[in-house]
């Protein structure tokens, strides 16, 4: 089971970027791979499609592979590993494994 999901908040472990945060704007379950704000950037040329865009380079997030991420939770700031748990209603939810808090 990936613990990553959209709109939450990674630091980057390893790579260009290392020790950066930023959130998940986009999972690829298939690839194992996610797209974060303003990491992983890469430089594209484009051409023009007729009449929308202009033509030249072009900055776009490049998809960074999910081993290299890692959660942060909101409570203690800090990068952790996810923990699942049941709730007594039978609800899953992940939790921190530093601190205990249900990250939601």
């Amino acid at each position: 089971m990936n613990s990553i999901r959209r709109n939450d908040t990674v630091q980057v472990l390893a790579g260009k970027d290392r020790g950066k945060r930023g959130k998940v704007r986009r999972v690829l379950p298939s690839e194992d791979r996610v797209v974060i704000d303003g990491i992983n950037m890469i430089r594209k040329h484009a051409k023009a499609p007729r009449g929308t865009r202009q033509a030249g380079i072009i900055d776009i997030e490049n998809p960074l592979h999910i081993s290299k991420v890692m959660l942060v939770c909101g409570k203690c700031n800090k990068p952790t590993r996810a923990a699942t748990h049941f709730l007594e209603d039978g609800k899953k939810v992940r939790k921190c494994r530093r601190c205990g808090e249900v990250i939601e």
